[in-house]
């Protein structure tokens, strides 16, 4: 079988990934606080590079390119443009930081701050079929009571109502690589997150942080790798032609 012909549907291959990548970033330019997904290329060593039996260099036979795969996909936490809404259950955190939230159990970080409150008078997400509670530094949910008249939220994060004071959450992960995108727009720690220094803390009322997604620059990779992959896979059919055409004309002289 022609070497070609596997580095070929090596990359067809990474290109549809890729492609897969940018559609969901595509489909979710509208999701309050979603984070883009980056599909992350690169250049394979040929075969017995990679099982140790030849090195890159060596000037053999063995020393071609092995074509290209997706190594890993990662998030792009740039933030999102800001939008007035005008609802006061709607948070936008300015600068660092994310939402500490919960369900079962478990807590999670986002940074979609389209919350609502829920019969219990719990301020909650929007996301998923049981919704995760936003939780106040002390780790316990936010509770807005609907019998105690106006409240508040305060620059700095913090819920004021009837002379009760409840600072959100607002935390930071270590490291950006501590998160791990579960689905429903938020994400595992994989290590204790750390407060945001009270001087730091900033959360406007009213606002939304928008999607990171940018259409106009999605759609540029999406023709990029659309054309990309179609390439490979005509590379792929004149190998298998010159291929039929070999073995015929064996076949012929024989």
């Amino acid at each position: 079988m022609p070497y070609g012909l596997y580095l070929s549907a090596e990359g067809a291959q990474a290109q549809i990934t890729r492609l897969e990548v940018i559609a969901n970033n595509l489909a979710n330019v509208d999701t309050v606080g979603f984070k883009r997904e980056l599909a992350m290329m690169q250049a394979r060593y040929a075969e017995e590079t990679e099982l140790g039996q030849d090195s890159p260099g060596s000037g053999s036979i063995n020393d071609v390119g092995g074509g290209v795969l997706v190594r890993e996909t990662k998030t792009d936490f740039s933030p999102g443009p800001l939008k007035r809404t005008g609802v006061p259950t709607d948070m936008a955190i300015q600068g660092e930081g994310f939402f500490l939230v919960q369900k079962e159990g478990e807590n999670f970080l986002t940074r979609a701050g389209n919350f609502l409150v829920n019969a219990q008078g719990e301020l909650v997400t929007q996301y998923g079929q049981q919704k995760y509670a936003v939780l106040t530094d002390a780790g316990t949910p936010v509770v807005i009571n609907p019998d105690s008249g106006p409240w508040e939220l305060t620059p700095s994060g913090s819920v004021r109502q009837a002379g009760t004071v409840q600072n959100l959450a607002v935390v930071s992960p270590a490291s950006m690589g501590d998160l791990v995108r579960v689905g429903e727009n938020v994400f595992r720690p994989l290590a204790q997150p750390l407060p945001v220094a009270p001087g730091k803390r900033s959360v406007a009322g009213g606002y939304l942080e928008m999607s990171g997604v940018q259409p106009t620059s999605e759609m540029i990779q999406l023709i990029e790798a659309s054309r990309a992959a179609e390439a490979n896979m005509n590379m792929i059919q004149t190998q298998d032609e010159m291929l039929s055409g070999l073995v015929n004309r064996v076949m012929r002289s024989a």
